[in-house]
């Protein structure tokens, strides 16, 4: 039968844009330059974006990265085209990783220098720092860590979570994290475990600190392993011999941002979208988003963090669809959320 085109919830204020490599109930995931991409999108429209551009690296990677000579103007192209498609209470949370000057033992302060010419041209608000520490990360850089051993390895990469107002949509209670052990038993019996005083800081802390909230507030410190080993993305890639993206993120991590920052209908965007893990994670949380990316292998094979309800022989056969013809590949059926549409032209 013939394939036809699914409208998603996602359509409202895309009517500048090409036609999607795929669309999800929610979502849309385009292939292209993202600055032109970005110049498509109406003026504050966007609720989120999110996203982790290829950093300032000394050695050209083979997903690309620019020279970090060049790397704090390129990045600031994107970043006013964000600052324009952003809501009045979005935000706009970018991670990067650190980096070393070519050479030498000295870091490069690329990172912070993007920072502060957001905040200080562009008119951004630096609403919180975070980190978002790695424990799994294998130790780099080799020169100075492995081999002359004079630096510890660099496990953590900093996230600025920026804002154009200083009040941007965000609730704490959303993202709180199980409590310790120490706390569970503070809660039991809060006579026996804590006495109401005033500590040597000055806080005079209250008996009202014993009342059960569900959870405890997070730290700005993001203690999450970018372990993936055994996901559907990685076994549908290894079945259609693709390679995965060599710089994915784990799902947790956007879903934090997503879930602390957004409401259900809000739309996400990511303009560096590489395996499309912020679209994963913002489908499972019920938002809407767009995805932007500018190889096409990469982004075809992120069709796979959508299909994992279908059949192996299914979900390599769409892959093999977009790969050949980004304008033609089946529809797929599956559950609510995992529903998915490609651009027509198909007969199955």
């Amino acid at each position: 039968m013939q394939a036809g085109y699914m409208t998603s919830r996602n359509s409202k204020n895309l009517s500048g844009l090409p036609k999607p490599l795929y669309q999800t109930e929610l979502g849309s995931a385009y292939v292209g330059d993202a600055h032109d991409l970005l110049k498509q999108l109406e003026d504050e429209t966007v609720d989120l974006v999110l996203t982790s551009p290829p950093f300032a690296l000394q050695r050209q990677k083979e997903y690309g990265n620019e020279e970090q000579s060049t790397y704090v103007e390129w990045l600031l192209g994107f970043s006013r085209e964000v600052y324009r498609v952003l809501r009045p209470t979005g935000s706009f949370v970018l991670e990067l990783g650190g980096a070393y000057e070519r050479g030498r033992p000295v870091r490069s302060l690329y990172n912070y220098q993007v920072l502060i010419r957001l905040c200080s041209e562009l008119n951004f608000n630096l609403a919180e720092e975070f980190f978002w520490y790695n424990p799994a990360k294998l130790p780099s850089p080799i020169e100075w860590v492995n081999k002359r051993k004079i630096r510890a390895k660099d496990a953590v990469n900093t996230i600025w979570w920026l804002s154009k107002t200083d009040s941007p949509r965000a609730d704490i209670r959303r993202v709180l994290v199980p409590y310790s052990d120490r706390m569970r038993k503070l809660l039991k019996d809060a006579e026996r475990y804590y006495t109401p005083k005033k500590r040597p800081s000055g806080h005079d802390i209250s008996g009202h600190f014993a009342h059960s909230n569900d959870g405890a507030i997070p730290s700005n410190l993001l203690e999450i392993p970018n372990t993936e080993s055994n996901s559907s993305y990685l076994r549908f890639c290894k079945l259609a011999k693709v390679e995965a993206h060599p710089t994915r993120f784990p799902e947790k991590l956007p879903a934090f941002f997503i879930n602390f920052l957004t409401d259900h209908g809000d739309l996400v965007l990511d303009f560096f979208a590489g395996s499309n893990t912020t679209g994963a994670a913002a489908e499972k949380a019920g938002r809407r988003w767009i995805a932007f990316e500018s190889n096409c292998d990469y982004l075809a094979a992120s069709a796979f963090r959508f299909v994992e309800h279908l059949p192996e022989k299914e979900a390599v056969a769409i892959h093999e669809q977009l790969r050949s013809n980004p304008y033609a590949a089946a529809q797929v059926e599956g559950p609510a959320q995992s529903r998915m549409t490609f651009a027509p032209g198909v007969t199955e």
